[in-house]
């Protein structure tokens, strides 16, 4: 009798008992049907939702519900599957195929569920990202980018400890193994991934709004966002680490006060790192420079651009562009110039004409002072001051005293030689000459030496 294997495969599908042992089969059918009837309804309610936003300059545009479909098709999928391995898992346990060990499945179901969620909110968080980029407030790009690395390890941190959990429960059997501390561990890595989420979201918000009032061309002060910023994070971390400690099942009032005594001995341990601490505090606080001033001490060989205020240390590049590394707490001990807050600069030189042109002089200083309330970048606010002041050697002098509008060191010497040149000028139409240094030597007896000597006469003869 030859065999019909096709016969036997129809004989045995019309044979399945869906309310018995066969259940199993109907109950994977109903969930495939399930499936594929969420994804029917959620095709038509995206439809809609396209068509809305096609008539709207909503948020809701095609990039982002495109986004949604793929994240809520992912979705569904994974857990019909994950419904559909439970009952074959079940079914294999119970006809003995795995015996005891079907929590190896449950394992593997939580691995392959924990790949798909963190593979999905990856292409999820970078179509937000793309989105995010084109809006105009920084924060929601910060969060974006803030949130992506730490996700990624909070999901691993989530679906591990499930695995370990569940494979605790079927070898650990006293509760006292290595099991034991997955809980624990799951608590400590969750915080832990938040506070570096958070910290992470406080340093990228911090660099997109300054980057954002840079390119608009807004003031800000780097100097007080770094402070802000820092602050946030050292809080962040305090906060995370008692946090932590308590989850561990320590005492935070008996930490409390150990850390009055054992803060007592660190200050005089680390007297010179607390001065630099609060030597930087004061510098956030008083603000006496900031990022980017320029800065010299009259009393130390201190001078240079600020480039960056820590909490230990001040970094000052030079002029000869050598970096310079000042512990904080000597600002608190040395007097310091910010020429880079000056609202003015002064223009202050003596200028020299000959003894010749005396007659002159007064018509020259009022050509001069005319000038300097007539020029555009002088200050006529300001104190102005030009006088015939010295009877030099071999000059004499008149001085200027005047402020220009600018700061900016550059431009001061451009104003300052613009001046400069008027001046001579002045001085050149009014048939003067600028003085140099020069000498008139009178010799004793030159003018009776410079006489001809009367001629001898002659003797006559006899």
């Amino acid at each position: 009798m030859e065999h019909d294997p096709l016969g036997a495969a129809l004989q045995r599908l019309l044979s399945i008992d869906l309310r018995g042992a066969d259940a199993w089969i109907a109950q994977i059918v109903a969930v495939a049907l399930g499936i594929l009837l969420i994804r029917w309804l959620q095709k038509r309610v995206l439809r809609k939702l396209k068509a809305k936003a096609a008539t709207t300059p909503a948020f809701w545009d095609d990039s982002l519900l495109a986004a949604a479909d793929r994240a809520l098709n992912a979705l569904v999928w994974i857990v019909g599957i994950a419904v559909a391995a439970h009952i074959i898992g079940s079914r294999l346990a119970g006809i003995g195929i795995f015996g005891s060990d079907s929590w190896v499945i449950q394992i593997f179901v939580v691995i392959f569920t924990t790949l798909l969620i963190n593979w999905l909110q990856k292409r999820v968080l970078k179509k937000l990202k793309a989105k995010a980029a084109t809006t105009r407030t920084p924060w929601d790009l910060a969060f974006l980018e803030a949130a992506s690395r730490p996700l990624t390890v909070l999901i691993w941190i989530v679906g591990i400890a499930f695995a370990a959990e569940i494979a605790g429960n079927h070898t650990d059997t006293d509760g006292m193994g290595i099991f034991a501390a997955v809980e624990p561990l799951r608590a400590v890595g969750v915080v832990a991934t938040i506070a570096w989420f958070l910290a992470r979201f406080v340093h990228r918000a911090e660099d997109h709004i300054l980057r954002a009032r840079m390119e608009k061309g807004e003031p800000f002060d780097r100097t007080t966002a770094d402070a802000i910023a820092k602050l946030l994070r050292i809080s962040i971390l305090i906060t995370a680490f008692l946090v932590i400690l308590q989850t561990l099942g320590y005492s935070l009032s008996g930490l409390l006060a150990f850390g009055g005594i054992g803060g007592l001995v660190a200050g005089l341990a680390a007297k010179d790192l607390l001065a630099n601490f609060f030597g930087g505090l004061m510098i956030y606080l008083d603000r006496p420079f900031a990022v980017g001033d320029w800065v010299r001490s009259p009393d130390r060989e201190i001078e240079g651009t600020v480039e960056h205020i820590g909490w230990r240390l001040t970094r000052i590049r030079t002029f000869d562009m050598r970096p310079l590394y000042l512990p904080n707490a000597i600002f608190t001990q040395i007097a310091l110039e910010n020429p880079s807050r000056m609202t003015n600069r002064r223009i202050y030189e003596t200028i020299g004409i000959r003894y010749d042109d005396a007659d002159k002089m007064a018509a020259i200083i009022a050509a001069v002072k005319k000038m300097l309330r007539e020029h555009p970048d002088i200050d006529p606010a300001k104190i102005m001051i030009v006088n015939f002041n010295k009877f030099a050697p071999s000059s004499l002098d008149f001085f200027v005293y005047t402020f220009t509008r600018t700061s900016d060191w550059i431009r001061f010497h451009e104003v300052k030689q613009d001046v400069m040149l008027r001046i001579i000028d002045i001085i050149a139409q009014h048939g003067a000459q600028c003085a140099f240094p020069t000498s008139t030597i009178h010799l004793a007896g030159a003018d009776e030496a410079a006489e001809p000597a009367p001629a001898p006469a002659l003797a006559s003869e006899s």
